[in-house]
């Protein structure tokens, strides 16, 4: 049954045709917003013209049809005056603007009436129009529209009489052709003009618009570093063309960071796999059995900095495809600080831990964990005694504040920052048995910068301090 309604349904569309005519409209229809906005622009006026036109003429129609209706009013009234005091001429003399003049009885006999209606019967009105009587006036022989107007009084005899005088409109079906001629000349130059006038303009607007898709079309992945141009204007044009010159700012920084970490990252594990291998190489030929089981002790353990190293280029590829997404389950900074420093009983260099009662964050508690594992790990290789951990909340903002502080050498100003970047350690953090991956702390500065935080070093009396803050709100 749904098989057969569909075939139903398609048979009715061919035969109605309106998938066509609607891939025909949008065929026709202008791609271009040049185009669009010129033909919406004469639209527009076209449609105001119009509406005008038509309130002019009818105005101007109503005024003059008044005027000559008035005219003929006033011969009626004559007219009557002439009638009522039995001075009706034969045949009535037509005044200024008056076709004819016909006076009936209350019989429909005519009495009296212009010259041009000797022999003519009794007018007799055919219906009504806009409330006036209408009157077949073919016999007259008169191709022009006429205003009747008709007026009643009384002979001296006392008999009723109807005058009936027909005023011309010819003045007002002139005026009336010549007002539409004119406002339809008007009203093409009108449109014509504008049309003109938003075609250049639109084209004048949307030149930079094409400058900046040009440009942006000719950028590859391999060119970052060009610009689209940026109008002297300051609208909207102007500010797409920062937005888009920031993005690529950022594409950019982007594209060097990945290139760096992509050397970087072949650089740390050139080395480590080209003594892996040679150790191994070494291993299998030499005959002496302890000498042997030296190189694969020293090969587990490049082995396990190579798994380590790893993890971390994963968790930073994590990181990053993470983004501006923070979590926001609440963590217990407290009760995570006291489980990571219990577990690391073992460390060279006893860790002190000082907390309140209560720190509570938003974030992901194996994130901040790991945060404070990278921190702990590098205190310990450049403590010289001891590692201070001490947990708080700032007072003005409400923020968390954690402190990490090694006893050990303090760092150079000029060093503060580059110990964030990837792959980067200090000249006395080189060495095989202490160094770690320099991976540690830029992922310590990702993770806080994900919750809201930041990273700084200190020099303080009890040594080197990485203090971190967390913010405590859901916005990052």
């Amino acid at each position: 049954m749904r098989a057969a309604r569909h075939r139903v349904r398609a048979a009715l569309r061919r035969l109605t045709g309106r998938p066509r005519a609607a891939a025909l409209i949008r065929r026709l229809a202008p791609r271009s917003v040049r185009t669009r906005t010129t033909l919406a622009a004469c639209a527009s006026v076209a449609v105001v013209l119009l509406a005008t036109s038509a309130a002019v003429l009818l105005l101007l129609r109503g005024n003059l049809e008044r005027t000559v209706e008035t005219g003929g009013r006033a011969q009626a009234k004559d007219v009557a005056r002439l009638a009522a005091t039995g001075r009706l001429p034969q045949p009535v003399t037509l005044g200024p603007g008056a076709d004819f003049i016909q006076v009936v009885d209350a019989h429909g006999k005519v009495v009296a009436q212009s010259q041009n209606l000797t022999g003519r019967p009794a007018l007799t009105p055919t219906g009504t129009h806009n409330g006036h009587r209408t009157y077949n006036l073919d016999a007259l022989g008169e191709e022009h529209h006429q205003r009747v107007t008709t007026v009643t009084t009384t002979s001296p005899t006392g008999q009723v009489v109807t005058i009936h005088v027909g005023a011309s409109l010819r003045t007002a079906d002139a005026a009336e052709d010549v007002t539409a001629a004119a406002l339809a000349a008007l009203s093409a130059l009108l449109i014509s003009t504008v049309g003109v006038l938003t075609w250049r303009t639109t084209g004048r607007a949307l030149r930079p618009v094409e400058a900046i898709r040009a440009e942006v079309a000719a950028i590859g992945d391999r060119a970052l570093d060009r610009r689209v141009p940026a109008p002297r204007s300051d609208d909207e044009i102007a500010r797409l063309a920062d937005t888009m010159n920031a993005m690529l700012e950022r594409l950019e920084a982007a594209g060097t960071r990945q290139r760096q970490f992509i050397a970087d990252a072949s650089h740390e594990l050139r080395s480590p796999l080209a003594v892996l291998r040679t150790q191994l190489e070494v291993a299998l030929t030499h005959p002496d059995p302890e000498v042997r089981d030296t190189l694969v002790a020293g090969a587990l353990q490049d082995t396990e900095r190579l798994q380590a190293l790893s993890a971390d280029l994963l968790l930073l590829a994590r990181l990053d495809a993470t983004g501006q997404s923070r979590p926001t389950e609440p963590v217990d900074l407290v009760e995570l600080a006291r489980s990571t420093v219990a577990v690391r009983s073992t460390d060279s260099h006893p860790v002190t831990l000082h907390a309140p009662d209560d720190v509570t964050v938003p974030g992901n508690a194996l994130w901040i964990g790991r945060l404070l594992t990278n921190l702990l790990d590098n205190a310990q290789r450049h403590a010289r005694h001891t590692v201070t951990v001490r947990l708080s909340a700032d007072p003005e903002n409400g923020d968390a504040v954690l402190d990490v502080t090694n006893d050990g050498p303090p760092i150079a100003p000029a060093d503060q920052e580059k110990i964030f970047e990837r792959f980067a350690r200090l000249d006395d953090a080189r060495s095989r048995d202490d160094g770690g991956t320099g991976l540690g702390l830029p992922i310590a500065l990702d993770i806080a910068a994900l919750h809201g935080g930041t990273i700084t070093v200190l020099d303080t009396p009890d040594g080197t301090t990485f203090r971190t803050r967390l913010s405590t709100s859901t916005r990052v």
